[in-house]
């Protein structure tokens, strides 16, 4: 790994992006470059740790906030998104879910390519995926599906079930044994068809985090002669090579590492992966985006492409707490310093333990009732029945824009949360599924909270789960609007699911797509 890049000229650049990187660089003959604005992964026990994901330290954060949420009386949020190797990978929850099969048969439909199709897109999945055993090793029979994951060892990311048993897990299950038809059990909720409380199933691997960079960039690959993989180095611009009629390429990235400015030229591409936060970010710096809306930050503008940063789709969410008669809580490890140095070195001699987990061994999909009265009023926004309405509301229509003309200001990150009463709705009744799973086995639900005092509430609380997509989406071909072909991997909607897995699949099909490109 490298602090400037060493030579001028690439056949593939690739602005972050750890899968593909890995995937084109398997043939000796590109020569590809990855850039990476933070530092190295190697040796953050704060991303090693799974359950230290509720506690990642400032520096391996870019440390973004939203502008000020006019739905949510003016607050201001906390947008954290991954600023070392891996990326947001190796600062998220390592949540593993991969949506229902309508979520992608819908981006298939809205992009004219079937090859996004759950049946299609189900083998990068799998192709991504390797399924190891729980850091406890546990006897998992029942607890998932083998026929929807890799057990051959030939994947790359590490899958599995909790390592550590909670107290309540035993409740949990007994919940959904008493109250099946609103909580009942699926044996694997990345079967296509997610409804229900299943198993959790975490990128973790050994009980260590197993993220995009220590998946896909391992030692291995990054020793290889003809990658190379530079840190510390801000991209600032892709800047136009050519200029043919109509025709613009943008095969050359500008890039600061320290003090110095330095441009690279790519060959075949230029692939900007950035996140959909930073993605934008770096078009509109290059004038790639809006002509009018550059203009008033005092950017030429070299391509009117007005999508870019827009149709920012994200995941609201509402923290619902409990206190609980029992010390055995996470919070408790977390807020003693003498249990949390013991469960610590308990993981560095073993890999066992509660600190193998994140703290969530069992996860709900769920819907809203089909005579729900909000669909006299709102569509339904899921794209078919076998699609959940929550764990997660969705929420559309933000964006991402330049604060100025400066590329080292942070953007203007609007997600618009709750600008839809359907959000609301969605998260107040989330709220009340949340009271009636809790308290239930000890009795009937005593309704003390009336819908205002709820929606006061989620208005209060309400924050984003940090799963940011769609600011350069993909589009049907010659339509005038998106920002890329449908063939260019860049996902449309939002699914009803963590986003880290889809992404590693559409990374996967995109290595295959580039790969046939340049054939």
């Amino acid at each position: 790994m490298f602090q400037t890049p060493f030579y001028e000229n690439y056949k593939y650049v690739w602005l972050a992006g750890s899968v593909v990187s890995s995937r084109l660089s398997e043939n000796p003959q590109f020569k590809v470059l990855v850039i990476e604005a933070g530092p190295t992964n190697e040796g953050a026990i704060d991303s090693e740790v799974p359950l230290f994901v509720l506690d990642i330290p400032s520096q391996f954060d870019w440390n973004f906030t939203t502008v000020p949420q006019t739905a949510l009386g003016g607050r201001v949020l906390p947008y954290p998104r991954g600023f070392l190797l891996g990326g947001s990978s190796s600062v998220n929850g390592m949540v593993y879910t991969r949506g229902s099969s309508a979520d992608f048969d819908r981006f298939a439909h809205f992009s004219g390519d079937s090859g996004w199709a759950w049946s299609n897109i189900l083998p990068y999945f799998l192709k991504s995926e390797k399924w190891v055993p729980p850091a406890d090793h546990h006897n998992t029979v029942g607890q998932f599906n083998p026929s929807f994951h890799n057990l051959k060892g030939t994947g790359i990311t590490s899958v599995s079930l909790p390592g550590f048993q909670l107290p309540i897990d035993g409740r949990v299950l007994q919940t959904s044994k008493n109250f099946p038809s609103e909580f009942p059990f699926t044996l694997d909720y990345n079967n296509g068809i997610p409804l229900g409380l299943g198993y959790l199933q975490s990128t973790i691997g050994n009980g260590t985090r197993s993220s995009a960079a220590t998946a896909y960039l391992n030692p291995s690959v990054v020793a290889r002669p003809n990658l190379e993989v530079v840190l510390n180095t801000h991209v600032t611009r892709v800047l136009q090579a050519t200029n043919t009629g109509n025709s613009k390429s943008f095969r050359r990235v500008e890039l600061k590492s320290g003090s110095k400015l330095v441009t690279v030229t790519a060959l075949k591409e230029v692939i900007l992966s950035a996140g959909s936060v930073m993605t934008p970010h770096i078009l509109l710096n290059s004038g790639i985006g809006d002509k009018d809306e550059l203009a008033k930050v005092g950017i030429h503008s070299t391509l009117n492409l007005p999508s870019v940063g827009k149709n920012l789709s994200d995941h609201p969410m509402v923290a619902v707490g409990y206190f609980v008669n029992s010390t055995k809580t996470i919070d408790t490890i977390l807020d003693n310093s003498t249990l949390r140095a013991e469960f610590l070195n308990q993981w560095e001699t073993n890999r066992t333990g509660p600190m193998v987990n994140i703290g969530v061994d069992y996860l709900s999909y769920n819907r809203i009732p089909d005579d729900s009265p909000i669909f006299q009023t709102f569509s339904d926004p899921s794209p078919g029945k076998n699609s959940p309405h929550f764990e997660f509301a969705i929420s559309n229509g933000g964006s991402i824009s330049l604060r100025s003309n400066n590329p080292f200001d942070p953007p203007l990150i609007d997600p618009m949360f709750l600008t839809s009463e359907f959000d609301i709705f969605a998260l107040k009744e989330i709220i009340k599924t949340a009271k009636r799973y809790i308290l239930d086995p000890a009795g009937p639900l005593v309704n003390t909270t009336t819908d205002q005092e709820l929606q006061d509430f989620v208005i209060e609380n309400a924050d984003s789960a940090f799963h940011p997509v769609g600011t350069s989406s993909m589009s049907p071909k010659n339509a005038n609007f998106g920002v890329v072909d449908p063939d260019l991997k860049v996902k449309p909607f939002i699914p009803a699911a963590h986003t880290q897995a889809a992404t590693y699949a559409i990374a996967e099909r995109a290595s295959d797509l580039i790969k046939a490109d340049w054939q």
